[in-house]
């Protein structure tokens, strides 16, 4: 990727403010990589070439299954990681995992993507789509995509994503797909739990009812 022989400018890693609760040890817990993104704001190349190599695959995983374009998210992919490049010195490494974060950058690329191409069936801002529901106290839907295996079987599950709204989608996709944490999500969408929930609920509902009205899925 072009983007890997790029270069960073000598910056420090942010750190909590002096009295802040929490160690060095615990953000090197909470984040593994702590020292290889230090090593990358200090400018080694072989820092950066090893972050972008590290996480390739999951920020193209997630770039494909919000567009089913294999061309597409390879180009997305890129501009994730251009823009990681120029913001990696606002990630505070004690408020949160790495990975969160940058599924944070992805997903708000995506969100500029959708507006700048107009290719989804809506056209506002994703965030002011989906009403805030209340849950209801039911029992969450069978993840439908457990019922699908085979390489037909994900295509067509990928065809059905597509048919989703874009909040449902990206809820189905962060939980389902990218088995994050609901907290996780939540931290990623920037939205409450209990609404990260009901959007997968009813991302599930609506993408287990098409997958029935294929007879893919019980």
């Amino acid at each position: 990727m072009a983007t890997a022989a790029l270069s960073l400018g000598t910056v420090g890693l942010n750190r909590p403010e002096s009295g802040a609760a929490c160690s060095a040890a615990g953000i090197r817990l909470l984040n593994p990589e702590y020292d290889l993104i230090s090593r990358c704001l200090n400018g080694e190349g072989a820092a950066w070439e090893e972050l972008v190599r590290l996480h390739t695959r999951h920020v193209y995983s997630l770039c494909y299954r919000f567009t089913g374009s294999a061309a597409e998210s390879q180009d997305l992919a890129q501009e994730v990681f251009l823009r990681v490049f120029r913001t990696l010195k606002s990630f505070r490494a004690a408020e949160g995992a790495f990975g969160t974060w940058l599924a944070r950058v992805t997903r708000n690329l995506l969100i500029d993507h959708y507006r700048r191409t107009k290719q989804e069936r809506i056209t506002d801002s994703i965030e002011e789509q989906m009403p805030t529901l209340e849950e209801k106290g039911t029992q969450s839907p069978v993840r439908p995509d457990r019922a699908l295996a085979g390489r037909e079987a994900s295509e067509i599950l990928q065809a059905t994503l597509q048919k989703l709204s874009p909040e449902l989608r990206e809820a189905v996709i962060l939980r389902d797909l990218q088995e994050m944490e609901y907290r996780e999500i939540a931290g990623v969408l920037e939205i409450p739990e209990g609404t990260v929930k009901s959007r997968i609920n009813r991302g599930r509902a609506e993408l287990g009812r098409l997958l029935r009205k294929q007879k893919l899925a019980v």
